[in-house]
């Protein structure tokens, strides 16, 4: 069965509900190959003290560690977020083909929001990608977060 965009960034958002339950910036993503998820992570920076702990770093490193490749063609990440610089940078590393993510980011994202990483000249391999996929449910998920990270600070 072609599952298809949605299917698989309710899995990215199944986990980001997880890192949200860890106290994590909730976050999640599933790397995809063939119609099956090869990697999947989700934001834990605070539980693994790893400033580089997002959830497409570690969705690449468990699809890597699945495939025993550092490369992952014709793969597509789903990413409930748009992804900083730095998941931007290893997403080209690993070759990944097309990313999907649901909200855009507009302080950090370098896909469309700063910089549009993925559209610069002197990247050796181009990911193709879109945004907007289940959107409104992963933009409501991380401000609600948010939200409620401030009013925990106010009541203290």
């Amino acid at each position: 069965m072609d599952y298809g965009h949605e299917h698989w960034m309710q899995k990215a958002l199944n986990l980001a509900k997880l890192a949200e339950e860890k106290g994590e910036v909730p976050i999640g993503a599933v790397l995809v190959k063939d119609n099956v998820v090869i990697g999947e992570g989700y934001n834990q920076v605070i539980s693994l003290h790893d400033p580089t702990a997002h959830a497409e770093i570690l969705a690449l490193r468990d699809a890597a560690t699945v495939l025993k490749n550092y490369r992952l063609p014709e793969t597509t990440l789903y990413v409930t977020l748009e992804p900083c610089s730095m998941c931007a940078g290893a997403i080209v590393h690993a070759r990944v083909k097309h990313l999907v993510f649901a909200a855009s980011e507009p302080k950090a994202g370098s896909v469309v929001s700063q910089g549009c990483f993925f559209e610069q000249e002197f990247l050796n391999h181009k990911t193709t990608f879109q945004g907007g996929v289940l959107e409104v449910k992963c933009s409501q998920l991380i401000s609600y977060f948010f939200k409620n990270k401030r009013q925990e600070k106010l009541e203290k």
